[in-house]
């Protein structure tokens, strides 16, 4: 079985980290989906804790809920109650309009000249690379969600069959949170592309948020908001709290 310690691999301490690369990317806008913009700072703060330069971190979000007229505290934001501010210090690569499905479609295939309205960031990942994707949004069978488009599945796994077919990785994980998120893969991804696809939910069921009203508190203000999404809060904080050079998705 693919073996990848909690999407960031055993890379503590190594200098093989500079050959591992990530994607992540937060499909929705608006303060009332303030779950996944601090989901994937959250995970951007991770990945950078433990050693993926940030050069080879592509973050695509909206960036429109930290500074939110809504947003209680002004410039931060919280994935869990009296949490860490995982804003500051969030690198964001693509934000607005630049958050659609063709730029990240893009990035994934490496095709700088395919992208625009983000500082040109794309995959430079070789065979020997080891690359984690992230996604977070709304979904419903066969797509997902970015903020004015939809990605369908058939359309994301043609970008990963060309991934796979361009060398531009040795192992690749990806953790899709989302409703119906499984209809992204099942029956679709191939067996022999060394792609190990975790999704949020089955493709006929919801995924769901958490630390919602009345857990959404910050210093014991609310939010307003759920905090984060419970696949993703999960990983993130099972990642944080174990070994990672031991822990690994087969065990």
């Amino acid at each position: 079985m693919l073996r990848y310690t909690l999407a960031i691999s055993a890379l503590l301490g190594f200098a093989a980290a500079v050959d591992h690369w990530a994607v992540i990317v937060a499909g929705s806008n608006g303060f009332w989906n303030y779950r996944h913009q601090a989901d994937t700072c959250h995970a951007y703060q991770i990945l950078k804790k433990n050693g993926i330069p940030e050069s080879n971190i592509i973050h695509m979000a909206y960036d429109d809920v930290a500074n939110d007229p809504e947003n209680p505290f002004p410039g931060k934001l919280f994935n869990k109650p009296n949490g860490e501010d995982v804003y500051a210090g969030c690198n964001i690569d693509y934000k607005g309009a630049a958050v659609n499905p063709t730029n990240f479609l893009n990035i994934l295939k490496g095709n700088a000249a395919g992208v625009s309205g983000g500082n040109g960031k794309v995959l430079k990942s070789t065979a020997d690379s080891k690359v984690f994707i992230y996604f977070a949004d709304h979904g419903a069978p066969g797509l997902i969600a970015f903020p004015s488009e939809y990605l369908y599945a058939n359309d994301l796994n043609t970008a990963l069959n060309y991934m796979h077919d361009n060398k531009m990785y040795s192992e690749l994980v990806f953790y899709l949170e989302a409703c119906e998120s499984g209809s992204m893969f099942d029956g679709i991804l191939k067996d022999n592309l060394n792609i190990y696809a975790i999704t949020a939910a089955n493709p006929d069921e919801s995924s769901w948020g958490t630390y919602c009203y009345p857990d959404d508190q910050v210093n014991g203000v609310h939010i307003n908001s759920c905090l984060g999404d419970l696949f993703s809060v999960n990983w993130m904080e099972d990642t944080e709290a174990n070994n990672i050079k031991s822990e690994s998705l087969s065990t």
